[in-house]
């Protein structure tokens, strides 16, 4: 499949396109046939709850969830989003099992025990790293062998680095017209209204910014997880459903490791 102006597109005709009113019955039947791989993967048997609402928001993301306690809401943004046979899995991955299931987990922990960590989570602190990183990557240590899957994940990583080639240029100095080039130079498919909130979203707002690095750093170092440490990967997914990992607590359980974040500047 070429890399150019139509595979996403493309994509979606393979993958078998849904409706926006058949969306949230397949991610509910894609998230309850890998529940129980993933409880057994990650070690919890905590229960949640899921709503699934539509919304219609100007806004970067497509998919959003959050709750308290086990009960999760998950938002569809249908101005954004886009729906495959494909793509509900990795939603059920991502938004259910990766975000719904931990959460419940922290939670059904924190009834049973004095924790060390505040009971609040937000997308602004450090652990962030670690809740979209692994929601991105998670089929790739669930089910490894579903190349569509796969694909999407390896598209998803690289996209993601080039948003975070994107986050440092606008931060250092770089022109508008040079980003711009840069990214349509790597991705072919986004749209000047896609580069635009890119670059924007990256450059205007500090906690969102900030917020938004999580998702390259996280992806890389976890999709670096599934290739490399099979002897670690258990006891980091394990530990992940147990208590919101800091990015310093995710280089103690894997010292051999990438940077977090990528080296930082050289010389």
């Amino acid at each position: 499949m070429e890399w150019d102006a139509h595979t996403p597109n493309r994509l979606a005709e393979r993958e078998g396109q849904l409706t926006t009113d058949q969306a949230p019955a397949a991610i509910r039947r894609e998230a309850a046939e890998l529940e129980p791989t993933v409880r057994t993967l990650v070690d919890t048997d905590a229960p949640f709850a899921l709503t699934v609402e539509a919304a219609d928001i100007d806004a970067y993301w497509s998919y959003w969830l959050d709750g308290i306690g086990k009960d999760a809401r998950l938002r569809l943004n249908l101005r954004r989003a886009q729906f495959t046979e494909v793509q509900a899995r990795v939603f059920a991955l991502h938004e259910v099992l990766g975000h719904a299931l931990k959460g419940a987990s922290y939670s059904a922990r924190c009834a049973t025990e004095d924790v060390p960590w505040v009971r609040l989570l937000s997308v602004h602190a450090p652990q962030q790293v670690l809740m979209e990183g692994l929601a991105q990557a998670l089929p790739l240590f669930v089910i490894p062998d579903d190349e569509e899957v796969t694909a999407r994940v390896r598209i998803a990583h690289f996209t993601q680095l080039v948003r975070a080639e994107l986050h440092l240029a606008i931060n250092n100095g770089t022109s508008i017209e040079d980003c711009v080039r840069v990214a349509q130079a790597r991705v072919p498919f986004w749209s000047q209204e896609d580069i635009g909130d890119t670059l924007s979203d990256r450059a205007v707002s500090p906690q969102l910014r900030t917020y938004l690095w999580s998702y390259p750093a996280g992806i890389d170092w976890f999709v670096s997880l599934a290739e490399q440490a099979e002897p670690n990967a258990t006891e980091v997914l394990r530990a992940a459903y147990r208590r919101p990992l800091t990015p310093s607590d995710l280089t103690t359980l894997w010292p051999d490791g990438p940077q977090i974040g990528g080296p930082g500047p050289q010389g």
